[in-house]
């Protein structure tokens, strides 16, 4: 499985009273992502709430975004686990209901070293045939995985593939491009840096963004593909106001309030995350406006 360009997040929405999931939004997020050209869905990540979903939640909504999508794009199902053995239950059940590629973040309460970490992937991987993608996210999982340390997972792991970097440092892109001469794909999972991991060789931007502002992800992609760049910067630097106050304010919310003022109501975060209030509804508002 070869992946490339944008890689959409849908939300998980719930009803108002947070309790359960609103598989009927959720398919029409999913259809609108499609619709807006995005290159596959990428449900159960930060964006869609997947550490605050229980086991039986998480299996659902997997099942549901694999089917609503139906092949039309490849589906990215994200696991995040501190358990080694329940990561590898998802992986397993993501095979069953045919999704594409896993994407797979190890979670940590105490610090894992490199050796456990690569017993961590390594277990997930033998106990299914799907890719997989590494993801970096220090900020969120508490686990900083330096280049040196993926690519030796990417050398001795057959079916890890690809990786998604959000540390927010391009210079760790560049580092995995030079240690396997680019032949490990690498995403880009830290908005704001867009414009540079896609100038950089990024295989793709894994984003939320397509849910408030359409195409315009995918526009920014294929104009550097296509070398237009005076084009991608325009269209970066029309993006980047919004992309930066959905990061800072919180991807959950801030989306979830951005498809309400767009006609789509996909009720708040599951607490103890809070919605949106009106200053950050109405600065959004402007945002959306000027782009």
């Amino acid at each position: 499985m070869t992946l490339s360009g944008i890689i959409a997040y849908p939300i998980t929405p719930f009803t108002n009273d947070g309790r359960d999931i609103d598989f009927h939004t959720l398919g029409k997020t999913i259809e609108l992502l499609i619709d807006n050209g995005s290159d596959a869905i990428a449900p159960l990540g930060s964006t869609g709430e997947s550490a605050y979903l229980s086991q039986d939640e998480w299996r659902q909504v997997a099942k549901f975004s694999v089917e609503k999508v139906a092949k039309r794009v490849p589906v990215v199902v994200g696991i995040s686990e501190l358990t080694t053995q329940l990561a590898t239950e998802k992986a397993m059940f993501a095979e069953s209901i045919d999704a594409d590629v896993i994407m797979v973040i190890p979670v940590s309460y105490w610090k894992l070293s490199d050796q456990e970490i690569q017993s961590y992937y390594r277990t997930i991987a033998e106990s299914t045939t799907l890719p997989i993608m590494i993801y970096n996210n220090p900020a969120t999982s508490g686990v900083d995985m330096a280049p040196e340390l993926i690519v030796t997972m990417f050398k001795e792991i057959p079916n890890v593939t690809m990786v998604k970097e959000s540390s927010g440092d391009i210079q760790r892109m560049h580092k995995i491009f030079e240690l396997t001469s680019g032949q490990l794909p690498f995403f880009n999972g830290c908005n704001p840096l867009a414009l540079e991991a896609l100038c950089a060789g990024a295989s793709g931007w894994c984003t939320a963004a397509p849910n408030l502002i359409g195409a315009l992800p995918k526009q920014l992609y294929e104009s550097v593909i296509n070398k237009e760049l005076s084009v991608a910067r325009n269209l970066f630097y029309r993006q980047l106001p919004l992309l930066r106050f959905i990061v800072s304010g919180g991807l959950p919310k801030m989306v979830k309030a951005g498809l309400a003022l767009n006609g789509i109501d996909a009720g708040s975060p599951r607490k103890p995350l809070l919605e949106a209030n009106e200053d950050e509804i109405k600065a959004l508002e402007i945002l959306l406006s000027n782009i």
